[in-house]
C-alpha cells in the first residue's frame, strides 16, 4: 500500500465499512470486504486512471458483499437458535448528530429486517435509500435494468417499513428505564421487571450453539419477565456487566476479569417500556467488542457493584 494510495483511500473507509456492515450484519466480514475493495481499487489504479474513487469502491464493496451474503444465507439456514447481527459499540467521542444517524443505520431492528431481503433487494434498497445512489448507477452495479432495480428497492423498502418501528426516545428517559431495569433484575423483582416491558416484548438471544441461550425468540411480558428473573438469579454478577451503547441502543457488556466479553445486551424502547431485548452470547460475534474495549472504548460504570 503506497502512502499516496492509502491517503486517497482513507476518506472512504468509514462509509464503506458502514455500508458493508449493513449489507452483511457482521463486522469482521465487513472489514474483510472493505480491505478486498481496496486491493481491487489499487490494482485498477495500476492499470488505468480511476476518475471516481467513491463510485468505484462503493460498487466493488457492494458486489463483494452480495457474493458473501449468498454463502452466508446457506450458513444461516443451519444456524443454531436465533441469529443476530454482530454487536457494535458506539463511539462515545462522536458528536450527538452523527451518533444518532449511525445508530439508525445499524439498529438491530433495521438489520433484522434486512435479513428478510434477498441480496439484490438488500443492495438496491441500501444503495438508494441509505446512500442516495441514483437508480441508473445501481443498475450498473447490480448488472440489472433500471426498472428492475427500482422494483428491487421498492420490495426492500416495503419489508423494512413493515418491521417494528424504532421509537425515538429521549436519552434521559432511556437512561431512566435502563437503570430501573437494572434495579429490578438485581432485586429479582418479577413485577418490577414486567412493568418495564411492553405486552408484546421480544427477547432474542444469539448463542449460535456455542454458548447457552434461548433456542427460540421469547415473546410476551410474562414469559420474558420470568425468563429474565430466572437468569438473574442464576448469574447475578455477570448478567449485565458494564453499561454501554450497542448499535445505538442503551445496554450492557459483560466482561470477565481476564477481559473476555461473554455477552452484550441491548434494550429497544417503545416510549417508556422495553419492546425488544437483543442478547448476543455467541463468542465468535464478540471479538469486535473485545477489540473496541482494548482500544479504550468507554463502556460506563459497572452495574454489578464491583
Amino acid at each position: 500500500m503506497s502512502a499516496d494510495a492509502a491517503s486517497r483511500f482513507e476518506p472512504h473507509r468509514t462509509s464503506l465499512l458502514r455500508h458493508a456492515y449493513r449489507m452483511l450484519g457482521e463486522r469482521a466480514e465487513a472489514e474483510d470486504a472493505v480491505q478486498e475493495s481496496y486491493l481491487r481499487w489499487d490494482d485498477a489504479l495500476r492499470r488505468a486512471p480511476v476518475h471516481d474513487d467513491r463510485a468505484f469502491l462503493r460498487a466493488t464493496v457492494t458486489r463483494l458483499c452480495i457474493n458473501r451474503l449468498r454463502s452466508a444465507r446457506a450458513r444461516r439456514e443451519v444456524y443454531v437458535g436465533p441469529w443476530l447481527p454482530e454487536p457494535v459499540l458506539d463511539d462515545p467521542a462522536a458528536d450527538p448528530a452523527t451518533a444518532a444517524t449511525i445508530a439508525d443505520d445499524v439498529s438491530f431492528a433495521l438489520l433484522l429486517a434486512l435479513e428478510r431481503l434477498s441480496p439484490l433487494e438488500r443492495a438496491a434498497f441500501l444503495l438508494h435509500d441509505a446512500l442516495d445512489v441514483p437508480f441508473a448507477e445501481i443498475a450498473t452495479i447490480l448488472e440489472r435494468s433500471e426498472p428492475a432495480v427500482r422494483q428491487l428497492a421498492a420490495r426492500g423498502r416495503e419489508h423494512v417499513r413493515s418491521s417494528r418501528p424504532r421509537a425515538i426516545v429521549p436519552r434521559e428517559e432511556a437512561v431512566r428505564v435502563r437503570d430501573a431495569f437494572v434495579a429490578a433484575l438485581r432485586a429479582g423483582d418479577l413485577g418490577g421487571i414486567q412493568a418495564l416491558l411492553t405486552q408484546d416484548v421480544r427477547l432474542i438471544s444469539d448463542g449460535g450453539g456455542k454458548a447457552s441461550a434461548a433456542r427460540n425468540v421469547l415473546t410476551g411480558q410474562d414469559r420474558v419477565g420470568r425468563f429474565l428473573q430466572g437468569v438473574a438469579r442464576k448469574f447475578p454478577p455477570t448478567l449485565l456487566g458494564r453499561r454501554a451503547t450497542i448499535n445505538g441502543l442503551l445496554g450492557f457488556v459483560a466482561v470477565e476479569h481476564d477481559g473476555t466479553v461473554t455477552q452484550t445486551l441491548a434494550l429497544e424502547l417503545d416510549g417508556t417500556r422495553i419492546a425488544a431485548i437483543y442478547t448476543t452470547r455467541n463468542p465468535d460475534k464478540l471479538h469486535g467488542v473485545e477489540r473496541a474495549l482494548d482500544r479504550g472504548a468507554d463502556v460506563g460504570t459497572s452495574t454489578t457493584g464491583r
